[in-house]
């Protein structure tokens, strides 16, 4: 596997992901980090866009993905991103994190996260 990366961390987008009836109805923020391994060896010699990732529309498509059909558990929309992630050719393998960070927990806590790698095939 290759050990180049590029990182897309702290993106924030809105849905209305969750078990509980209000999570569904009123929404919250989601934050999603995102490890792409691939090699960069081939944009770096040619200097062009279209030898890597797009990370710009990367961000959008998995903004598309939160903001889109809710489904119930945060390792679900984890999978999800990751689909995304592995969609780009290049792309080895992904690490994707999924911060929930306003879930209806009634106790004192920073954040959840679910974190999942996925490889192709």
């Amino acid at each position: 596997m290759s050990t180049d990366r590029i990182a897309l961390k702290g993106l924030r987008a809105r849905g209305r992901h969750g078990v509980l009836p209000a999570e569904r109805e009123l929404g919250q923020e989601f934050v999603v980090d995102a490890t792409l391994f691939l090699d960069t060896a081939p944009a770096a010699a040619s200097d062009d866009l279209t030898s890597t990732v797009h990370y710009g529309e990367l961000a959008e498509a998995l903004v598309k993905v939160v903001e889109g059909e809710p489904v119930q558990l945060v390792e679900t929309l984890a999978q999800r991103l990751a689909d995304v992630c592995l969609a780009y050719e290049r792309v080895l393998s992904v690490e994707v994190s999924v911060h929930k960070p306003a879930a209806p927990i009634p106790l004192p806590f920073d954040d959840v996260i679910v974190t999942i790698e996925r490889s192709r095939p």
